[in-house]
Parts: structure tokens; sequence; C-alpha cells
């Protein structure tokens, strides 16, 4: 019984000891706005993005936005290149996902209904994936193979 006991004080003292940390992230159901930002383009047209970075900016992402401005996107950023793989849970809003390789160059598109958690997936490993409104990439005729600039993909147009 005592072992029982101090196991569960244990669980409990480690759960208090990290509660810091946690209260640090974005409260639960907050969309996270203050990430750090940067410009990017594709072609003629520019997208002012957020980057998540850190695991945690990675797991929020977009969730819990109501809207976003057509020129905003969100770019997340791994260690190592992988098969991504996204999902649209708590996200509210329809995006489309650009997989994106070190160059720059999209590798493939997929297009995300909110609420949705089905996996959407990297079409081969990729560092990068972009974040925009459901249409943005369409509209303005970007498919696999266009290239973004700006950090961290480079400047030269």
């Amino acid at each position: 019984m005592q072992a029982f006991l101090r196991r569960h004080w244990l669980a409990a003292a480690f759960a208090l000891a990290c509660a810091p940390v946690w209260a640090q992230l974005v409260p639960p159901g907050q969309p996270q706005l203050d990430l750090p930002r940067t410009t990017l383009s594709v072609g003629m047209h520019r997208v002012d993005t957020q980057l998540a970075t850190t695991p945690e900016q990675r797991q929020t992402g977009l969730m819990h936005r109501k809207e976003m401005p057509q020129h905003e996107g969100m770019l997340f950023v791994f260690d190592q290149p992988g098969v991504q793989c996204f999902w649209m849970k708590n996200t509210l809003i329809p995006l489309t996902a650009a997989f994106v390789a070190d160059d720059g160059a999209i590798v493939n598109l997929a297009d995300m209904q909110p609420l949705d958690e089905a996996s959407h997936c990297s079409a081969k490993p990729v560092r990068y994936v972009l974040e925009m409104n459901q249409g943005w990439f369409k509209q303005r005729n970007l498919k696999a193979g266009a290239k973004l600039r700006g950090q961290p993909f480079g400047t030269q147009r």
C-alpha cells in the first residue's frame, strides 16, 4: 500500500512541478497569435507568415482561429526532412497545406476541411509545410513545383 501511495504522490508532485511550463503554452481553446513572423513570396505574391518552429507551436498550429487574412499563413518548420502529415483537429477554417522542399519548391498541395481528423501527408520527405486559406494557391494558379522565396528558402527571384 505504501508503494502505491508513494507512486501516486510522485505522479502528483511531477504534475505540479510541470504546471508552470504548461501554463506558458497557449491556453486551451485559444489561437496562438504571437509567433515570430517572416515574409515569403511565391511568384509575385507575398505572404505574411507566422513561424511554428517548436513541437508545441507546430502541435497547436492554426487551431481555434475563426478567420485568417488572405495574405497570411503559417510555416511549420521541422528539424529534419520527413514525411509530414497534418490533420484539422480543432481547426475551424478550411486550409490548404503546401508541403515544401528545402529549396522552397512546393512538393504537393492538400486541401483540408475544418475539424476533419483525416491525415494529409507530403508526397516525399520535407522540412516545411505552409498552411494558407483554402483556395489561395488555386486562385493564383500555384501548383507543385512553384518556389517559395524568403527566409528560410533564400531570397533570389
